[in-house]
């Protein structure tokens, strides 16, 4: 499969594990209907209440291989061991056939990928928590994680908050009404461009 033919306008968001895109992302798609999330594709199972080709496309191992293979991908990347997250060509390209901005929520180096791929076409948005203290109560306050997990995300945060610098924007979430009226601003700045 060849490279996405660029036809429209994508917002990118990443950040450690806790830091709050998630709910950013979401506020920002209640106030502009014109944004529409990209659902990306991972090899783990679903969790409890996860719906597939709601929450993520669920396609296992195996099958996440072979479309690596076929160059099925904007970008991925293997999270953890066999633990790959991607954006489908196919998805993003529908979606710009509707005139829609694909709205992303990846993890860092797969925000870093897309943007360089679609260059001007992206707006890069690295939200980050004021401090790494913070991160991990945020984590903590989830009560979704295991020790383990925790402090494999606060390893890799650490990782992650290097490379917001590679972003167009890093957005303090230090308090989360403030960080969505900024992101507001943000996104209407891009898109008025």
């Amino acid at each position: 499969m060849s490279t996405p033919k660029i036809t429209g306008k994508s917002i990118l968001f990443s950040a450690p594990s806790g830091a709050g895109k998630t709910t950013i992302v979401r506020y920002l798609l209640e106030h502009f209907p014109n944004l529409v999330f990209s659902i990306s594709a991972c090899s783990r199972d679903s969790r409890p209440g996860e719906v597939d080709g709601k929450d993520y496309h669920f396609l296992g191992v195996e099958v996440f291989k072979q479309k690596i293979e076929a160059d099925a991908f904007l970008e991925w990347e293997e999270v953890y061991a066999n633990n790959y997250y991607g954006t489908l060509h196919e998805v993003v390209e529908k979606l710009w056939s509707e005139g829609k901005v694909v709205v992303f929520d990846v993890d860092v180096l797969g925000g870093i990928n897309i943007k360089s791929k679609l260059g001007e076409q992206a707006l890069s948005i690295f939200v980050q928590a004021p401090s790494i203290e913070e991160l991990e109560r945020r984590l903590r306050a989830r009560s979704t994680e295991t020790e383990e997990k925790i402090q494999m995300r606060m390893a890799r945060a650490e990782e992650e908050l290097a490379l917001a610098y590679k972003f167009d924007v890093i957005l303090e979430n230090d308090n989360l009404e403030n960080a969505c009226t900024k992101a507001e601003t943000i996104v209407t700045n891009f898109l008025n461009q």
